[in-house]
């Protein structure tokens, strides 16, 4: 792999200088050499491990002031850690969500579009470069970026995890799970409990052999169909009996299609897979103290969207899963990493998950690649030196049904895109998920379309939501519930956030033909 590397970053400037030599003298293989050698010397650079929940909202914490859910662990993270209060998910949906963990780009540069598109092979991730940088790297959990299978050219080996275990979407209790692309098998037990004990055992042999770790760990839980452990499910028996009185559509169970069951009980068993995730969660932080890794090891929990209608109860804030009010699209955030968060704080800058990559890079001492970025670096936040954030955060659901429509050119072939890893939910009437796509070619005007956000430290402009053409201007300083439309008397700021956002879409446009290949 070549990846193209930029001078853009924050280092020293003798490393700065280090680095322009090799590109000048010797061309890009010396670059990898030199990145090869910072790795062997860097023995100060943390170990990293990034947690997403699955479908779990921001309400869904103790810390958050959730009524009913327990979430111990996360609560003890967000008092001694960095609280991420204003943190959000890269779009209301996962799959996009979980490329912009890797990549720090926003999925529609890349075609990830909506849930079971796939990422494409071309991308650079961060986890190809902490590998070539000397970290042992390893994912456990849902993928959900294309099939996991080992012939796949997006599965996570070729993205650039040494290791995996791992489903193409979600999963329940008793796990199938593909060991590093083989046919999958069941691994009997509670799935998150499982993931965490396996990426344990990985960083148990990382230490043996003296490497810095980079750790995916993308939980199955909460998303539906719920289910959980009695021990679990008990804490929940007395939830209020009127929330029996309402009924929500999810999955079923037994027949992996579409049904209606009282809302009590399906809060019941959501909430347990709840508690359940963040008891591993306390698993791996005494599994990394046991190891003498903890004070070293930076752990990032997030979420990867809003709450889905079959999990909604009480929050302060609009909207839910699929949707760009903040119901839908912020999250759980918080950092652990003793090491250098000394003392708890709560942050109220605007993050997002596609800032994950340029931190991470950063603290890792490793340049970023030359091709259009979207997230920054949040090492002042953590450090406590940033207040604002210096540029608006962008978000937009791509019209992806047009894409297979319009007859566009897939990017892989129908059988690179097959999945094996098979769940309760049926689509088109199989347990198993294909992924698509597509080649886009040419910009044309309606691909701007689709419902699409510019948040700006505290005014947030929404386009598109509540019909196309539609305009909503939030101050969620003074309106995090979004429920005052300042359009009318903020009409100048709506007009310059709508001028910034559509620069951005057309990089973000030109990205998706290909151009930054």
């Amino acid at each position: 792999m070549h990846h193209k590397l930029g001078l853009g970053f924050s280092h020293s400037q003798s490393f700065r200088k280090t680095l322009l030599l090799c590109l000048l003298t010797s061309g890009m293989s010396a670059v990898h050499v030199f990145i090869a050698q910072l790795a062997k010397a860097a023995d100060s650079r943390p170990n990293i491990i990034l947690c997403m929940g699955d479908d779990h909202g921001w309400e869904e914490t103790g810390y958050n002031g959730h009524p009913h859910v327990v979430t111990p662990t996360l609560d003890a993270m967000a008092a001694s850690g960095l609280r991420l209060d204003r943190f959000y998910a890269g779009h209301p949906t996962c799959s996009p969500t979980r490329g912009s963990v890797l990549t720090g780009r926003h999925p529609n540069r890349y075609g990830t579009l909506a849930p079971n598109y796939s990422i494409r092979p071309e991308e650079i991730t961060l986890a190809h470069l902490l590998r070539e940088s000397g970290y042992a790297t390893g994912h456990f959990g849902k993928w959900h970026l294309g099939p996991v299978k080992a012939d796949s050219p997006t599965n996570p080996g070729a993205m650039g995890f040494d290791y995996w275990l791992s489903h193409d979407n979600f999963f329940e209790l008793n796990p199938p799970l593909s060991r590093n692309g083989a046919a999958p098998q069941v691994l009997m037990g509670e799935s998150s409990e499982i993931l965490v004990e396996e990426a344990l055992g990985f960083v148990r042999k990382a230490k043996i052999e003296s490497k810095p770790f980079f750790v995916v760990i993308w939980f199955g839980s909460p998303h539906e169909p719920y289910s959980g452990l009695e021990r679990d499910l008990a804490i929940y028996d007395d939830l209020p009996e009127e929330l029996a009185g309402t009924s929500v559509e999810l999955t079923s169970n037994e027949t992996g299609m579409p049904t209606r069951r009282p809302l009590r009980d399906v809060l019941r068993e959501r909430y347990a897979e709840i508690t359940a995730m963040d008891r591993a969660m306390g698993v791996l932080r005494e599994g990394l103290e046991q190891e003498s890794v903890r004070d070293d090891t930076l752990i990032w929990y997030c979420g990867d969207n809003g709450t889905p209608a079959s999990g909604v109860l009480a929050s302060p804030l609009r909207g839910q899963k699929a949707q760009m009010y903040e119901g839908g699209i912020r999250v759980p955030g918080i950092i652990e990493w003793p090491a250098r968060v000394r003392a708890a704080r709560v942050s109220q800058v605007n993050a997002v998950t596609s800032d994950m990559f340029p931190t991470i890079c950063g603290l890792a001492g490793i340049p970023l690649p030359d091709r259009p970025l979207d997230g920054i670096d949040l090492t002042p936040v953590i450090d406590g030196r940033m207040a604002r954030r210096p540029q608006p955060i962008f978000f937009w659901s791509f019209r992806f049904a047009e894409e297979a429509a319009k007859g566009r050119e897939p990017y892989l072939t129908l059988d690179q895109q097959t999945g094996t890893t098979p769940l309760v939910k049926l689509m088109h009437g199989i347990a198993t998920r294909n992924f698509v796509n597509y080649r886009h070619p040419q910009i044309e005007e309606s691909d701007y379309m689709g419902p699409r956000v510019v948040l700006d430290n505290d005014y947030k402009l929404v386009i598109g939501e509540e019909a196309e053409g539609s305009q909503q201007l939030f101050d969620l300083s003074q309106d995090p519930g979004e429920r005052h439309n300042l359009l009318e008397t903020h009409a100048e700021i709506a007009v310059g956030l709508e001028v910034q956002l559509r620069a951005w879409q057309t990089s973000v446009l030109n990205s998706l033909t290909g151009a930054d290949y």
